[in-house]
């Protein structure tokens, strides 16, 4: 309790130097299932100097209605519209590039935030003055019920530890556009978030994990992320031809990637 309360006096004092905007990234393809919850998770932020931008990215069901109800009622919540579908990395980098927050942060439209991820986040962020942070989170399945904690994770990663094994989920990042700029995913079909991390890593010696769970994400039947074979392809293809590391470079992180993330019980 002092810790929150200590918080909001700052909060309070400085609003115009510790009440920094973060923008949101929501891309949304056919997720009306899930998007309401994971609006009403930023909706109900114990911080709220916060933008929320939602790209569609042509969907044909009823999600961008949905978002449209938000609107109504919220007027930090924004909804782009693609005119053809873009795919993930190019509708996320949208929203990047129409961002007015200082910090940037992740939200896919089936997952969700706990109540305090922005104010817990933000407040590590500056006691510790590390413009690149992720936290622990929990996996759901489609019905939200917990299948495990991710809070296991390192107190600091380092670009080739990432390279070996990720730690960061894409709903627990946030970077600091004063430190770093605006920096964009790769335009490839799957791990464009893990690109990302890799490029903000290399300009910083680590990115930091607030140990505390501040997130959940939903595991969906079928999807990539749930195959983990799939996932072999696509690190290969990172390696390679985005981080252009040698065959044997590549091949000793793939062999680490499968060793630790794949055959990992």
């Amino acid at each position: 309790m002092l810790y929150i309360d200590r918080f909001h006096k700052i909060m309070r004092n400085y609003p115009n130097v510790h009440n920094p905007c973060v923008t949101i990234i929501t891309p949304l393809y056919n997720g009306g299932q899930f998007v309401s919850e994971s609006i009403a998770s930023i909706v109900n932020q114990t911080y709220s100097n916060w933008e929320l931008i939602v790209i569609d990215d042509c969907s044909t069901d009823d999600g961008t209605r949905i978002v449209e109800e938000y609107q109504k009622g919220d007027n930090r919540i924004k909804l782009i519209r693609n005119e053809c579908n873009l795919g993930p990395a190019k509708t996320r980098n949208l929203g990047i590039e129409a961002a007015a927050g200082r910090y940037i942060a992740f939200l896919d439209s089936d997952d969700i935030w706990l109540p305090n991820k922005l104010e817990v986040q933000l407040r590590f962020m500056e006691d510790n003055n590390t413009p690149f942070t992720f936290a622990y989170y929990e996996q759901i399945d489609e019905q939200g019920k917990l299948i495990k904690k991710m809070d296991y994770f390192p107190k600091k990663v380092t670009y080739r530890s990432t390279m070996m094994s990720n730690k960061i989920g894409c709903l627990t990042a946030m970077y600091d556009t004063q430190y770093f700029g605006k920096v964009y995913m790769v335009d490839i079909r799957n791990r464009q978030d893990y690109t990302l991390w890799l490029q903000l890593l290399k300009k910083v010696d680590y990115a930091y994990c607030v140990p505390e769970i501040l997130a959940r994400y939903r595991v969906r039947k079928g999807s990539i992320s749930s195959n983990k074979w799939k996932l072999v392809k696509y690190h290969w293809h990172i390696y390679r031809h985005i981080e252009q590391q040698s065959f044997f470079t590549s091949l000793y992180y793939i062999t680490n990637y499968i060793t630790l993330r794949l055959l990992r019980k």
